[in-house]
């Protein structure tokens, strides 16, 4: 990339190798269920998830979406994080297209929804009164919190406690290889305990477009059903599920990078007078920073952008790393970060401390 991109990791585009596997995928229609790149693909994820079957999306909210619609019919209620994707980020497709209640509970700042409010946001059964409580969806890693892993042993908490009492869980799996590459444990060990699980192809593991929803072949069958309706359904798709295959068997092995860079980032930032970083539980690839409210957010997201540095918000902001953000492009950014600050910032202290320029 041409530009340091930290909006987000859907910013990042396709290796050379994955243009060329593109290029020369096998096709079918996948809706006639004869595209063997896609199938290829489908029993790839299955299999690493440890999951019979998987089902390939266009997006992550479609395959949210598709996934509540399956476990959840008209009048039933899902449990979800406040800050979780699938209510703040998705138009709360559940609930407009599925009429499905969203009761929502706090994230605590390890991502994790505190098994004490899960119980108490469920309806009392067989209440005429009440939506029927069908489903508990975790987010992993959970993005409104800094991209923060959640843990195999609190995800076979929540799981085990959902089947004792009738309930399915269902975990959205953007970031979820993050979360595997964070905590050392294969990424099937975080979602032992879950009916369904969606993964997202084109953030870190940087595919062009594309999700895959996990889970049983009854979950599967019923699931494809549902993204027919949604408008789903694609035809020649192979040329995306080709890229896919080289996300789910190469791009996860190195997402381990990513955090480090983020890590750098935040290091650097932090040493930076008039910069805030703001503590995360426990770092993948995002980080959060502030400037000092007395500057102008304008004027620093454009100083950044003339130096091919992109971030998004103010004063208060998110930068995430991906494939194409290498240490070097850390280093320009906070040199570039320090300089601003040593203009604009006031009295920019002297400390022996603070670094010069050329000390990142």
């Amino acid at each position: 990339m041409n530009t340091i991109d930290l909006r987000s990791d859907t910013v990042s585009h396709p290796t050379p190798a994955m243009r060329k596997a593109m290029a020369e995928a096998v096709v079918g229609d996948d809706v006639f269920g004869d595209d063997p790149t896609v199938l290829e693909l489908q029993a790839y994820a299955a299999d690493l998830l440890g999951k019979e079957d998987a089902l390939f999306v266009s997006s992550g909210t479609q395959g949210n979406l598709v996934a509540c619609l399956t476990h959840c019919g008209r009048g039933d209620e899902l449990i979800v994080g406040k800050q979780a994707h699938i209510f703040q980020y998705e138009q709360g497709g559940s609930s407009v297209l599925g009429g499905i209640v969203m009761s929502q509970v706090p994230v605590q700042p390890n991502g994790e929804l505190k098994l004490d409010d899960i119980k108490a946001s469920l309806r009392t059964p067989n209440e005429d009164h009440h939506p029927i409580t069908k489903l508990i969806c975790l987010e992993n890693t959970q993005g409104g919190v800094g991209g923060v892993p959640i843990t195999a042993e609190y995800t076979a908490t929540i799981g085990e406690f959902a089947h004792a009492h009738g309930y399915k869980l269902h975990i959205d799996g953007a970031r979820l290889f993050n979360a595997a590459a964070a905590l050392n444990v294969e990424a099937r060990e975080l979602v032992k305990h879950a009916d369904s699980v969606s993964i997202c192809l084109s953030k870190g593991l940087i595919a062009p477009i594309g999700s895959l929803l996990v889970g049983s072949k009854d979950f599967i069958r019923q699931a494809r059903r549902n993204r027919k309706l949604l408008g789903g359904g694609m035809r020649q798709v192979g040329i995306l599920a080709a890229a896919g295959l080289i996300s789910l068997k190469e791009m996860r092995l190195r997402l381990a990078e990513d955090h480090a860079t983020a890590q750098q980032l935040a290091d650097g930032l932090a040493e930076i007078p008039g910069i805030t970083v703001h503590p995360i539980h426990q770092r993948t690839n995002m980080l959060y920073f502030s400037i000092p409210e007395t500057l102008d957010a304008a004027d620093f997201v454009a100083a950044m952008k003339a130096q091919n540095i992109i971030l998004r918000g103010g004063p208060h902001f998110r930068a995430v790393t991906h494939y194409w953000i290498k240490p070097e492009h850390i280093q320009i950014m906070l040199n570039a970060v320090y300089e601003y600050m040593k203009q604009h910032a006031g009295e920019f202290t002297s400390a022996a401390n603070v670094m010069t320029k050329n000390a990142y």
